[in-house]
């Protein structure tokens, strides 16, 4: 499948989701348990005209309606959304706008196929359609990674192009598991000039 084809039949819709999550998120990233939450909401909503009032309101019924845990996921999404660079966030968005032309039921097979991913795969999607493309082949390295490089690893990958993706999934392949820790660290103190060089050399070993 190409390259093109292939996030936009299986990444899309996850993306998509994050750009929902920022519909219901945004407005109302707190529960409107304290009277501060209530106070800002109040705030934001009389600075709003008719319309807008009418539409935060609904976004902030659709958050209070949700569960503590599909709380805890739009958040998530919001995050991964707010993550993602300005220009990538546009593509996002004009995807969004081409999808929503897209009949009914090519829309809902979209969705069913991207479910039938596993998580980590559809976790690797929020990460942009470029790295989602490539994070089964550098789940290896990315696997049970501290909390502490999540951002940094990111913002690397991210960074990189797609010829230098495909070199960390070949070199990914090629380490011991034993010794991805150190390949990992090894790649986030890279900068972006050196970040080539360093992996021609990796793979040179």
């Amino acid at each position: 499948m190409p390259r093109s084809k292939g996030w936009l039949l299986l990444g899309l819709p996850a993306l998509l989701l994050i750009v929902t999550a920022t519909l219901v998120a945004q407005p109302a990233e707190e529960d409107a348990a304290t009277p501060a939450v209530q106070a800002r909401r109040a705030s934001r909503l009389a600075a709003l005209d008719a319309p807008g009032r009418a539409a935060f309101a609904k976004r902030m019924a659709a958050w209070d309606a949700l569960s503590p845990l599909e709380r805890l996921q739009q958040r998530g999404a919001y995050a991964d959304w707010r993550a993602l660079d300005p220009a990538t966030r546009q593509r996002l968005q004009q995807a969004a706008a081409t999808l929503a032309t897209l009949p009914p039921a090519q829309q809902q097979a979209m969705a069913a196929r991207f479910a039938a991913l596993d998580a980590a795969e559809q976790a690797g999607w929020r990460l942009g359609p470029d790295v989602g493309a490539d994070y089964a082949r550098l789940y290896p390295l990315l696997a049970f990674m501290p909390e502490a490089e999540r951002q940094p690893m990111r913002q690397v990958l991210q960074q990189m192009s797609a010829p230098q993706r495909a070199d960390l999934a070949v070199l990914t392949q090629r380490t011991p598991p034993q010794e991805r820790d150190a390949l990992r660290q090894g790649l986030i103190a890279t900068t972006s000039a050196s970040r080539a060089q360093w992996l021609h050399e990796q793979l040179s070993r």
